[in-house]
């Protein structure tokens, strides 16, 4: 059936700002959608009140609504609009199913004659009522774990006396596991139960018994109108059953799954998808499994909309679900689409992996002092990475280098734990670092049948560590002069860093990079390619990996490497790798701009990434994609193997302004701000120069590395002080302190944890305002796109604040300077390309905290606010392509628009809430509005100071 010809215009709703649960998985979904729509020919206007995303850029949508994810939004448009025939609201997550629901309830689609498409009603009232559900599993003949529907406390006592403990209590109609729990014994009923029935909006729980220690599986499938029905992709949780699938290890495809059955699962799957409604579009199943030789399956939940499992497998596979989910919702069946990669087999052609993928989530509990770590079936999470390899050790060791919290991959760095009681500890109480502590038991001796049965991992997983682990301790025995090639060659097959394997031997990383060379143990790029190399693939999507030598019958040897290498002009942009608080998808906006800006300039673009919830890793995003490690060794062997012009590193946040050092030191080109101005505005002494010599005033500070240091410090500098360290992100590790005791207690803090560090401490400016500039140089001339002031007073991180565009109170005295200091230091440092700079204004005076030669968190929404591409026109500059001059900038912005930051705390229960110099927002909203009489305005100045933590 072709597609349906009266829809003219669709409406798309987004998910709103990042909350932990809901992330950039959605963003990558609409945008991959709005895109799929418009190929048809058809008009898409998009609502999404979140600016740091791509999907909210002008070029994504004919017509994009910022505004509050609420039903009067909703009105707003279709008044605008009413054009509009149709809306999706899969592709938003649980935030857009929810609001296309109440939309519903109060009649407005009915009203205004839209229908919905992708996704009927019913099957989401089906999938998100528990007892509905319930009901559905038992009338098809899916099992499911014994369960009841309460809507009462009382109704729930009985419910736990009747099944006994453990337990698990899950919301209907929540996000991300919220409100959810294990209860393993009676005191913790009340509170737990309570904390459900009011999580959920409807006040309902489902009461399961807990099927603690049970396999954890997850099917993506897709489904047509004709009931055609795909499997994208199994995936295999190593945890097991008790913690949620967004904070669990994953793997794709299922590894330890008998053939019968898989069979069984894709056939429960199927069934269920087929009768929860008549909906076309992409679908997520949970099962679960029982750990024994039966192998029962039993059905969890089904999602009909796009997922976070939905966008790693479209990564994991190469097959774009968003993009046929969105065609399929117009009307169009499987076998009328083509495969997006090979474009010859059809989209009805299940792909086929001939790899291995290991997702590894990414948490923030240091921004979350007093934060309970352990995992369960709330999601925690922020972000999270994903490792591609031949094999499942190559993958989880490129999935942990990924992850970028210093280690280099599993053991083999020093940094693993030695103490007996912590790692059993850390084993039975799921804990975030859990991967690296499975390889710290199995170095310690703990027996494989121990771990087994206390962390009810399948046993398959742990002889896998237990071989990485063998191989460690032989190539341990030898020296860098006498290592076998063939041990070499079979540590990097399995995924071990040259740093992992100079650890074991005791030498330099170099020493290892050099012996590989001389040996020929080089990595090769393989396709990702849907298919298993069946057909021919016209995406080039790439991972590596290192293969043994194939002889030919001439004698000759050779590796297949299947990345072709053109004689085109090349650009390397470097992502930011995982999201985490304070560096999150503004930096994925950011790295799409940069490089759809270097392709207008005529260069092959070559984008490096490892987050699979983001548009710079789709796989027609960049011209190349290395789905790899944003780790130097990948890095340096993509670089040796492409030979770019340059590589990018003022886009992907501070994860590749970390490696312009290095690509400093090996000769490779950066391309805008050089290296030297990078380390010039990052170290604090030699900046302070500078502004000295700009007689730019800013708070006095010193530099501390010790206790002592610190202590004498402040008897010059005077309380209060800003204590920080220096390299770090997000605010990390910064406090303000009041006395000498409480100096003493972080400084020591900090360097226990950071070791090494360098501390600075700045004179604290008490009650000044806190202002900051972005702009564009070019070496010779600037642009300021914006000036912000922050509603919040100085000394809560700017992440952290609402900030207004243009600023609302500071006089033109006090603008002059702010506008005088940026372009005297964006000159000074030789910035080429994109700046940030922060102030704080006291008694008139404007000081300056900080700069950062890179693209910002804040540029997006200035981009947004003002309607003009930032990027773009900094790219161009940093390339050389054009002079700030050559543009005609036309900022266009009635009134004010203010960024609003949204934080996640109702994950994490008895952390204190009030904000400081160390960033806790996970994501952020756009406000507008006409003038400062305005209601919320009003509301938000009047609690400006009400957070502020010392």
């Amino acid at each position: 059936m072709p597609k349906d010809t009266s829809i003219k215009s669709v409406l798309i709703i987004g998910s709103g700002p990042i909350v932990i649960g809901q992330a950039c998985e959605f963003d990558y979904a609409g945008s991959q959608s709005a895109r799929s729509i418009r190929e048809e020919g058809i008009e898409v206007i998009l609502i999404n009140s979140n600016p740091a995303t791509i999907m909210t850029d002008p070029s994504m949508a004919d017509h994009i609504y910022l505004k509050p994810l609420t039903t009067k939004s909703i009105i707003e448009i279709l008044k605008a609009h009413p054009q509009i025939d149709a809306v999706l609201p899969t592709m938003g997550g649980q935030t857009a199913l929810n609001l296309c629901l109440e939309a519903d309830e109060k009649g407005i689609w009915a009203d205004f004659g839209v229908k919905l498409i992708g996704v009927d009603v019913n099957a989401i009232n089906i999938t998100e009522d528990r007892e509905q559900f319930k009901q559905l599993l038992k009338k098809i003949g899916v099992p499911s774990a014994p369960a009841e529907i309460c809507t009462s406390y009382l109704r729930g006592k009985e419910i736990a006396q009747e099944f006994g403990f453990p337990l698990v209590i899950r919301p209907s109609f929540t996000l991300g596991g919220t409100g959810a729990a294990i209860v393993y014994k009676k005191e913790d009923f009340d509170e737990l139960l309570t904390r459900g029935l009011e999580a959920s909006p409807i006040h309902e729980v489902l009461i399961d018994k807990a099927l603690m220690g049970w396999k954890e599986y997850e099917l993506e499938l897709l489904r047509d109108k004709n009931d055609n029905v795909v499997i994208i992709c199994s995936i295999e949780n190593m945890d097991p059953m008790g913690i949620h699938t967004g904070d669990s290890i994953t793997v794709a495809p299922a590894m330890t799954l008998s053939d019968t059955t898989f069979q069984k699962m894709r056939d429960y799957a199927i069934l269920m998808m087929r009768s929860i409604g008549n909906f076309a579009g992409g679908c997520n199943v949970q099962f679960a499994v029982s750990p024994d030789d039966k192998e029962d399956i039993v059905a969890i939940e089904i999602n009909p909309r796009v997922s976070r499992s939905s966008a790693l497998a479209s990564k994991a596979t190469g097959y774009p679900i968003a993009k046929i989910a969105s065609k399929l919702a117009l009307g169009y069946n499987l076998d009328e689409l083509q495969n997006q990669i090979t474009k010859s087999t059809s989209a009805l052609f299940e792909p086929t992996l001939d790899y291995v993928i290991v997702k590894i989530p990414r948490w923030n509990f240091d921004k979350f002092e007093g934060a309970d770590r352990t995992l369960g079936l709330q999601m925690k999470s922020v972000g999270e990475v994903m490792g591609i390899g031949r094999s499942f050790q190559e993958a989880l060791h490129k999935a942990t280098q990924s992850l970028e919290i210093k280690r280099n991959g599993l053991g083999a760095d020093g940094k693993g734990y030695t103490n007996y009681e912590q790692i059993i500890e850390k084993l039975t109480f799921a804990s975030w670092d859990r991967v690296f502590v499975i390889y710290d038991a199995i170095a310690m001796g703990i027996p494989l049948s121990r771990i087994h049965e206390i962390t009810k991992i399948d046993m398959w997983f742990l002889k896998q560590y237990e071989e990485l682990y063998t191989l460690e301790k032989e190539i341990s025995n030898y020296k860098v002069e006498s290592l076998p090639r063939e041990l070499l060659l079979e540590a990097k097959q399995k995924g071990f860093a040259d740093r992992q394997i100079a650890h074991m031997m005791g030498c330099l990383e170099s020493q290892v990079h050099t012996l590989r060379t001389t040996m020929n143990i080089n990595r090769v790029f393989k396709l990702v390619d849907t298919c298993a190399a069946e057909f021919k693939a016209k995406t080039p999507y790439y991972y590596s990996t290192f293969e043994a030598e194939i002889e030919k019958a001439d004698g000759t040897r050779y590796v297949d490497n299947e990345s072709v290498v053109t004689d085109k002009k090349k650009i390397i942009v470097l992502g930011s790798g995982p999201n985490r608080i304070g560096q999150g998808i503004e930096f994925d906006y950011s790295c799409v701009h940069g490089v759809l800006a270097a392709k207008e300039c005529g260069y092959e673009t070559i984008m490096i990434n490892c987050n699979p919830e983001t548009v710079s890793t789709d796989f027609d995003t960049a011209d190349k994609l290395y789905f790899e490690p944003v780790f130097w060794e990948h890095i340096y062997d993509i670089i040796q193997h492409e030979k770019p012009e340059g590589v990018i590193v003022q886009l992907g946040g501070q994860t590749a302004l970390k490696l312009a050092e290095k690509l400093s030191k090996y000769g490779i080109k950066i391309i805008g701000t050089s290296f030297d101005a990078l380390d010039l505005a990052e170290d604090r002494g030699r900046f302070s120069e500078l502004l000295t010599d700009l007689k730019i005033p800013f708070p006095q500070f010193g530099i501390a590395e010790t206790a002592d240091e610190a202590s004498a410090l402040a008897d010059v500098l005077d309380f209060p002080l800003l204590i920080r360290p220096s390299y770090v992100l997000g605010g990390q590790g910064m406090k303000i302190v009041i006395n000498k005791q409480e100096l003493e207690e972080h400084v020591i803090n900090l360097l226990k944890t950071i070791p090494g560090n360098k501390l600075l401490l700045d004179h604290y400016l008490d009650g000044a305002i806190e202002a900051e500039a972005d702009a564009i140089c070019d070496g010779e001339n600037v642009y300021i796109i914006g000036i912000m002031e922050h509603i919040e007073p100085c000394g809560v991180h700017s992440g952290d604040s609402n900030a207004t565009l243009p600023p609302f109170n500071l006089g033109e005295f006090v603008m002059q300077q702010i506008k005088d200091h940026t372009k005297n230091i964006a000159l000074a440092l030789r910035t080429v390309g994109l700046i940030n700079i922060q102030f704080a204004i006291k008694d008139d005076i404007v000081y300056i905290i900080e700069a950062n030669p890179r693209a910002s968190r804040t540029v997006p929404f200035i981009a947004k606010a003002y309607g003009e591409p930032y990027v773009n026109y900094a790219t161009k500059v940093m390339l050389g392509h054009n002079k700030v001059t050559d543009f005609t900038f036309n900022p266009q912005l009635k009134g004010y628009a203010i960024k609003q930051p949204v934080f996640s705390f109702s994950k994490f229960h008895n952390v204190n809430k009030a904000l400081g110099p160390e960033m806790k927002s996970t994501g952020e909203s756009i406000l507008f509005i006409d003038d400062l009489k305005d209601d919320q305005f009003y509301e938000l100045y009047s609690r400006r100071k009400m957070y502020l933590s010392k």
